[in-house]
């Protein structure tokens, strides 16, 4: 201990006595409702080791040495930032039929959108089921645009074409058990326009580890699941080195109800998983990892654990590629991801929805404060709890906000800005030892495969979810209009509004209708024969586990066989996957 430290206990002592506890006992309270930190609390802290540089390991003070220039919010662009030389998907979008998706996106590129497609998937496709399936009903083009085979994109990317072709833009797909047969219909869409697949930049969330914890949209049993991760990070590692072919995530197991250190922990846990089983499948870790990314931990109205978590979870994730999977590239060392500390759509409320926009600024300061844009960090707009897609008047408000963080408060301007406080750097400490904590956990276990298979994972995550309800339901969590500050003379403030909402709420009730009539079309036109000859292929191909199922996918998609068919086809060979049940 040094002079310095011995010197600062001997003070606050006499702080204590002196300052501290009249005002307890002035208060009638025992313990102050807020704490001080100290160089007392960050006696080990060592800037080269805990901190260290911008874009250099540990990675703590931020990914990149300096921000993009010019990054900023633009219309359409939703979480992806637009600056001149990036090639970005636009904002999260899509509804109804394909056709309904496509005139969408022809309305957003008429209004100044640059990046691509950002696709969200109805649940059905995301199930592996198409959208004539008894199991579909009532839910066709509801959460997503419904896609069933390749005549679907080939429709939603129609708008896509020229200067905008898809070698000259970048997608995004939010979905995860199907992936494979996206990605498959993509490849399919490019020969169709005679572009090499190896021009092709986008990313794939692909994350199916995830879903058995925090989501559900899993088909398969795990195992079978992952050698279709395998499948697409080999293909596409070795044939489209532009695409990123995962987008590991935790804000579903976030909503859920897990605590920050579990998310890290959790999230670690499954990145180990599949980076060993690109290991194993021979792959060079220092090459297939470029195109493995995050879509960051979820997230927490709690501004400074928020900010304390991204820098742990930097640093940490950068030990781990360099201790246990011996990279040698600082650039496999970067976790790389577009969001990082943001406030999760499970803070906001749907009681004075106004108030999210509040939420959603803190989120983006947050962001700002860590090393991202402030929109990185603030969520999906302030009317997200009112129903599916958002008004354009909310991303309105929400790209101007993101901008006033940015041009008007600056806060950009400086990287890490929080670095050696006291506290952040105490609890950056707290959160990593909590997170590795629950990894060793996972790791002992088995690792994230056995975890899950075990139930542990859900069981944990189950627990935090029934503590933070708890929490809320005794107010012990605050939540501002919803369960406390209701009083009569509280108001009810709501925006009047002008614009018509992009998505067309009669195109959406009619979509399943229109889906399934379309659907009828396609099974009486295509080639039946080929599309059987391809299913058979396929099927035969995954009951050889070492035989990768990716060019079998671009077979029987080019035949206009479904997600429903391909999966089915699947089900036979890897089963459906059975609940576990928590106890």
């Amino acid at each position: 201990m040094s002079d310095d430290v011995k010197k600062i206990r001997e003070k606050k002592k006499e702080w204590e006595e002196g300052c501290v506890k009249p005002s307890l006992k002035r208060f009638g309270i025992k313990e102050s409702p807020a704490r001080f930190y100290t160089p007392d609390d960050i006696q080990d802290f060592d800037f080269l080791e805990k901190v260290g540089f911008p874009g250099d390991y540990p990675f703590t003070a931020g990914a990149y040495a300096i921000p993009t220039p010019g990054l900023a919010p633009s219309v359409g662009s939703g979480f992806q930032d637009t600056a001149k030389g990036l090639v970005r998907a636009g904002q999260y979008s899509g509804y109804g039929t394909a056709e309904d998706t496509r005139e969408y996106y022809q309305k957003m590129i008429n209004m100044g959108q640059v990046g691509g497609p950002n696709l969200a998937f109805q649940l059905p496709t995301q199930c592996g089921y198409d959208s004539d399936n008894s199991r579909a009903k009532g839910e066709v083009g509801k959460t997503g645009v419904a896609i069933d085979s390749l005549q679907d994109m080939e429709i939603v990317y129609e708008p896509f074409q020229g200067d905008r072709d898809i070698d000259k833009i970048a997608s995004n797909w939010t979905i995860n058990a199907p992936a494979c047969m996206i990605l498959a219909m993509y490849i399919a869409l490019a020969e169709q326009r005679n572009i090499s697949p190896a021009k092709l930049r986008g990313t794939l969330q692909n994350d199916i580890l995830k879903e058995y914890v925090g989501r559900g949209t899993q088909i398969f049993p795990p195992r079978p699941s992952m050698r279709l991760v395998r499948d697409s990070m080999v293909y596409c590692t070795e044939n489209l080195p532009l695409l990123n072919y995962m987008s590991c995530c935790t804000a579903h197991i976030r909503s859920a109800g897990c605590t920050g250190e579990q998310a890290i922990g959790i999230l670690l846990a499954n990145a180990a998983a599949y980076i060993q089983m690109g290991v194993d499948a021979g792959l060079d870790v220092d090459i297939f990892m470029r195109r493995f990314t995050f879509l960051g931990i979820g997230g927490s109205i709690e501004m400074m654990k928020e900010i304390a978590a991204n820098r742990a979870l930097r640093r940490m994730f950068a030990r781990m590629m360099k201790e246990r999977f011996n990279a040698k590239s600082k650039r496999t060392m970067m976790m790389k991801t577009n969001l990082l500390a943001r406030t999760l759509e499970a803070d906001y409320t749907i009681q004075r929805p106004l108030n999210n926009l509040t939420r959603s600024v803190i989120g983006g300061i947050a962001a700002a404060l860590v090393g991202g844009t402030p929109s990185s960090g603030m969520g999906f707009p302030w009317d997200e709890p009112l129903g599916l897609g958002h008004s354009d008047e909310a991303w309105q408000l929400q790209r101007d906000a993101a901008r006033i963080i940015q041009f008007e408060a600056k806060l950009g301007g400086v990287m890490d800005p929080l670095a050696g406080s006291y506290y952040i750097e105490n609890l950056t400490d707290e959160i990593e030892k909590g997170a590795w904590e629950i990894y060793d956990k996972i790791e002992e276990l088995g690792g994230a495969l056995d975890a899950i298979e075990k139930g542990w994972m859900q069981q944990e995550i189950a627990r935090a979810a029934y503590r933070q309800q708890q929490d809320v339901e005794s107010q012990n969590k605050i939540m501002v209009g919803a369960n406390s500050f209701k009083g009569e003379g509280e108001l009810e403030v709501m925006t009047e509004r002008k614009v018509a909402h992009p998505y067309d709420p009669k195109k959406r009730e009619e979509a399943e209708k229109h889906q399934i009539a379309k659907l009828a079309k396609l099974r009486k036109d295509r080639d039946n024969a080929a599309v059987e000859n391809s299913l058979k292929s396929l099927k035969t191909a995954a009951q050889d586990e070492k035989i990768n199922l990716m060019p079998f996918f671009i077979d029987a998609v080019k035949t206009y066989a479904t997600i429903g068919e391909m999966s089915d086809a699947l089900r036979e060979v890897f089963g459906e996957h059975q609940g576990y049940g928590i106890i």
